[in-house]
């Protein structure tokens, strides 16, 4: 798919910001003249910031970009001929883009006369988040978003719904962020799950 409008992004990039070894720089727009082509030509990046891992490692720096020009998707990435490197982010800032993303997924999907619930709520659509340590959070909504990024946490939630969870070494450093849906065969509804070996673990 092929479209010309203005798109927002993430990108990684390894020590020195750069990607194929192209430099690239916080605050400037970069262009390519000719055609774009997904894996080949192009500048690439992906709209949902948690599918960036499927290209890069997690000890990648990573940046909120705007896609412009000529842009081509195809499953979860895009290629563009003009990019603009808008703001680098930090780690945290990352995966807080990555579940506000996945939040306004399960919003947008919604009609607008169902309760979207808050945060503690067993309503449908339901938001949870913790960054602390051994946490356990559980919805019993349809269609919500659960993120249990703390060290040594878990999480469970109801078919349709999206689990984000993480994973840290002995030193307490993130190695492994991972967001997936329940779908009743991967991931099982009500039942929890935490990450080890970057896997999806029943506890």
């Amino acid at each position: 798919m092929s479209n010309k409008n203005k798109i927002m992004a993430f990108k990684a990039f390894d020590k020195n910001m750069k990607c194929r070894e192209f430099q690239y720089e916080v605050g400037r727009e970069y262009e390519q003249d000719g055609d774009v082509k997904l894996c080949e030509c192009g500048f690439h990046a992906c709209e949902n910031p948690f599918d960036v891992w499927n290209y890069y490692p997690i000890n990648s720096k990573y940046a909120r970009v705007e896609l412009s020009g000529e842009i081509k998707k195809d499953g979860d990435k895009s290629v563009c001929s003009k990019i603009k490197i808008k703001a680098e982010l930090s780690f945290p800032d990352f995966i807080r883009q990555g579940v506000e993303y996945l939040i306004r997924i399960a919003s947008t999907s919604k009609s607008n006369n169902e309760h979207f619930a808050q945060i503690g709520s067993s309503g449908d659509s339901a938001k949870i988040g913790s960054s602390g340590y051994s946490a356990q959070i559980e919805s019993k909504g349809k269609d919500s978003v659960v993120a249990a990024i703390g060290v040594n946490s878990c999480a469970c939630g109801e078919i349709g719904s999206w689990l984000t969870l993480a994973e840290y070494d002995a030193e307490y450093k993130p190695v492994c962020v991972k967001s997936r849906k329940i779908d009743g065969n991967r991931l099982k509804a009500g039942v929890y799950y935490k990450l080890k070996d970057k896997k999806f673990i029943e506890v």
